[in-house]
């Protein structure tokens, strides 16, 4: 095992095991619970067209049973409990998480261990799953507000996989097969492409105790390297609308940003927050307060590894999606032309600070942070540490983010709903 290390001067600790596994976690001893997850590296950021959908597929598979609980005892295990076990897969990886009171921390570990190493995928089980997969795409198919954010990320990205589906499509759900879901589970979920993290009343040297005593460490290792994914290619601005028969029309408004790893991130969150964050927003107050155009209209940020995303989102009448569209990019070329005043500014560092703050007094916040660190490489921070990158943004940097990233010509606009009556 390597040395346990401690990540700046904080609670968050770090050890790699001999097989690989990377385990984070950060103690919190004023709660009762712990937030416990495993991050597997891969996703739909790492399929191909065909296999669209599959890491997702996998992620659901893996509930199904394994060769000593049944779909119902994973289920239950934690739940008889008062503890939560859930899943999503994301761009970049497939996380498993569970919540549980501190006590219970041996059984949340060892149904994690059994659901991510042990998983039957049986086929009459895949049979059953593809139809639960084929209704959520309907889901996201009859909320025009969701569809709206994929068919963006398909214009803006063209042919990568941002531009993917991470639910994939009727059709490459349909064509997945058994040796697709044990292919990738054979190339990925191996102890070296997983990081576990843990926050709450959990004390590392404990809690490496309990990973071993329920088998983490005894995954041997897959000897394989990471998986990659294509370098990003952002496609040109465009506007493509969408007909369909709803009563509002849905318009993402956004384009290409830097990657999780940029110095100005938090500028970057900053500058969305105040732009369209809230209610006293720009945009909530110009385009609902003041103009009446919308119920739902706010902005939005992605980071990712090697990429990222911004952007506005808008519901309204198709009546009134061109005045919505114009209002938009009005405050759009405001904000590229003039950034943000001084007094902006102050207050905008102010609100991220206290958002920042308020978020990790969660432990599954806490638990996020800690996995982020390994996910994306980058080197822990204090609260104070963080808050000291904030109140360091410069007028400068926010003028440049502005001008770059908010200027109306450079993003794609795609809509979707009725045409508005001539």
């Amino acid at each position: 095992m390597s040395v346990v290390a401690p990540c700046a001067e904080s609670d968050l600790r770090r050890t790699v095991l001999p097989n690989g596994l990377t385990v984070l976690s950060e103690s919190m001893p004023g709660v009762r619970s712990v937030a416990l997850g495993a991050w597997v590296r891969a996703a739909s950021l790492h399929e191909s067209a065909d296999k669209m959908g599959v890491s997702h597929m996998l992620e659901h598979m893996v509930f199904k049973g394994t060769p000593t609980r049944s779909a119902k005892d994973l289920a239950l295990a934690l739940e008889t409990l008062g503890g939560s076990l859930d899943a999503y897969t994301a761009r970049e990886h497939t996380a498993y998480q569970a919540k549980v009171l501190d006590e219970h921390l041996p059984q949340a570990a060892d149904v994690l261990a059994d659901l991510i190493f042990r998983p039957t995928l049986r086929v009459g089980d895949l049979a059953l799953e593809k139809k639960v997969v084929l209704e959520e795409i309907s889901t996201v198919d009859d909320t025009p507000d969701d569809l709206v954010f994929e068919l963006h990320n398909a214009q803006l990205w063209g042919n990568h996989p941002y531009g993917f589906s991470i639910l994939g499509t009727r059709e490459t759900v349909s064509a997945l097969g058994q040796s697709d879901l044990r292919a990738l589970h054979s190339r990925a979920y191996h102890p070296e492409q997983i990081v576990v993290a843990a926050a709450g009343n959990v004390e590392h040297d404990d809690f490496l105790e309990v990973l071993e005593s329920t088998g983490w460490g005894e995954i041997p290792r897959g000897g394989l390297p990471a998986m990659k994914s294509p370098a990003p290619i952002v496609q040109a601005p465009a506007a493509m609308h969408f007909e369909r028969e709803t009563a509002q029309t849905h318009i993402v408004i956004g384009s290409a940003a830097f990657p999780h790893s940029d110095p100005r991130r938090y500028a970057m969150s900053m500058i969305g927050m105040l732009f369209g964050g809230g209610m006293s927003s720009r945009l909530f107050q110009r385009l609902r307060e003041e103009l009446g155009l919308a119920y739902s209209v706010y902005s939005f940020q992605s980071f990712h590894e090697d990429a990222g995303v911004h952007g506005v989102y808008i519901g309204t009448t198709p009546d009134s999606a061109r005045a919505a569209v114009e209002a938009i990019n009005a405050e759009m070329e405001k904000l590229s032309a003039e950034s943000l005043s001084d007094e902006d500014l102050a207050a905008g560092k102010s609100q991220l600070k206290g958002q920042i703050t308020l978020s990790l007094e969660s432990p599954t916040s806490r638990m996020y942070r800690a996995a982020g660190v390994e996910l994306y490489g980058e080197p822990y921070r204090t609260l104070d540490e963080v808050l000291a990158l904030i109140d360091a943004i410069s007028a400068e940097t926010v003028a440049g983010i502005c001008k770059t990233f908010y200027t109306p010509g450079g993003q794609t606009l795609v809509s979707l709903g009725p045409r508005a009556a001539a």
